[in-house]
C-alpha cells in the first residue's frame, strides 16, 4: 500500500517534494514488509484431515455406516458404525485407514 502511495506522490507532487514523499512512503513500505515477514515466519500451517478431529459436522447423506458430512463448508466421506441420519449433528472422532474418511459418532454419544 505504501509503495503505491509513494508512486502517486512521485507523480503528483511538485519537485522536490515528490522525492521526499516517495522516499518516506518507500521507507514505510520497507517497514511494513519487515513487520509482516517477522510476524508470519515460523508459523506452522494447519492443514489436513487430522485437524478436523474433535470438530462438529452435519450429516448430509445418511451414514449407515458410510455417508457424507459437511465440515466448515467442505464435504467429507464419513463412517459411523452406529449410524447417523441426514441433518444430524455429529462429532469427528478420528480418521479411517485411508485418511480420507472421517470416523464420526452422534453428538449425544460423543460426550
Amino acid at each position: 500500500m505504501f509503495l503505491i502511495v509513494g508512486i502517486v506522490l512521485l507523480l503528483l507532487l511538485p519537485s522536490p517534494w515528490n522525492l521526499v514523499g516517495c522516499t518516506c512512503a518507500f521507507l514505510l513500505f520497507l517497514g511494513e514488509l519487515f513487520f509482516w515477514n517477522t510476524r508470519v515466519r515460523g508459523k506452522s500451517k494447519k492443514v489436513g484431515a487430522h485437524n478436523l478431529v474433535g470438530e462438529t459436522a452435519t450429516v448430509i447423506t445418511a451414514c449407515d455406516p458410510n455417508g457424507q458430512v459437511r465440515v466448515s463448508g467442505e464435504i467429507w466421506a464419513a463412517r459411523c458404525p452406529g449410524g447417523a441420519d441426514e441433518g444430524e449433528t455429529v462429532r469427528i472422532t478420528g480418521l479411517a485407514i485411508d485418511r480420507l474418511t472421517l470416523l464420526i459418532e452422534p453428538e449425544a454419544e460423543a460426550r
